[in-house]
């Protein structure tokens, strides 16, 4: 799952510097989240800093982009530079399967 930032933003500038894969950055109007950057803080937090900080509650799921704990955390290590996401991982943050042997 990425998250993202709705247009009830109020610009208020308190959840860019919470993110530590540094996914918010300021849009043409709004704070926007870059879906790639984004791991809901797993592999950092319990969880997303910018969640919990944001004074007006318009950071949600973002609906088109639900990813499992598993696809977070290879994002995560990706991010990092621990290790190259697995298959399975981009496969599943593209929304495809991933062929498996006979």
């Amino acid at each position: 799952m990425a998250l993202w930032i709705t247009d009830e933003c109020i610009n208020c500038d308190v959840c860019e510097p919470e993110c530590p894969n540094q996914a918010i950055s300021m849009g043409p109007e709004i704070y926007i989240i870059d879906p790639d950057r984004c791991t809901e803080c797993v592999g950092h937090f319990d969880a997303p800093q910018c969640v919990q900080v944001c004074p007006v509650d318009c950071i949600p799921i973002r609906p088109d982009r639900l990813e499992s704990r598993e696809v977070l955390m290879a994002r995560y290590r990706w991010l990092m530079r621990l290790e190259p996401p697995t298959a399975e991982a981009i496969a599943a943050a593209a929304g495809a399967s991933v062929p498996q042997p006979d």
